[in-house]
């Protein structure tokens, strides 16, 4: 559905299902080293290779959670339609989020996105729900489920 594009009036046929689910991204060392740096999170579960191989039993550090959460607007824009006439859209919170399980380094995850709700807040702006479940190829369980609010603004 990602090369699509609609209106967003077309958007509210999509209600209650799976709008897109996005392409496999690899969370590597070098992404989470670089989240711990501008963090500035450095617990060694993120950092630590060589501690991690020696005392725990993935043998692997662990993303940070909200290295997984930053992650949603990526796997968002990957797979979902492209609006015509909504010129921005604003990250406006979230109702809940839960980290599930860990995500190791080297692990490939991927975002499924259940568009919950769609209200119209005034002229020429929505909010919409995201139901957000994120997955890796090597759990049966999800890693991140969250509620996600997004703001759109239309063109004036």
């Amino acid at each position: 559905m990602a090369t699509q594009t609609i209106s967003i009036s077309d958007l509210n046929q999509f209600t209650g299902t799976e709008i897109g689910c996005s392409e496999w991204l690899t969370v590597d060392q070098t992404m989470i080293d670089s989240f711990a740096d501008v963090t500035s999170d450095h617990q060694y579960i993120h950092v630590d290779v060589e501690g991690m191989k020696a005392s725990s039993p993935s043998k692997k550090t662990i993303a940070h959670g909200f290295l997984t959460l930053s992650l949603l607007t990526t796997l968002l824009s990957s797979c979902t339609p492209k609006l015509k006439d909504i010129v921005t859209n604003i990250n406006y919170g979230f109702n809940k989020i839960r980290f599930v399980s860990p995500v190791y380094a080297g692990t490939n995850i991927r975002a499924r996105f259940v568009l919950s709700e769609i209200n119209k807040k005034g002229r020429g702006e929505w909010q919409i729900q995201y139901n957000v479940t994120v997955e890796t190829s090597n759990l049966d369980k999800p890693v991140l489920v969250a509620e996600w609010l997004v703001r759109l603004y239309a063109e004036d």
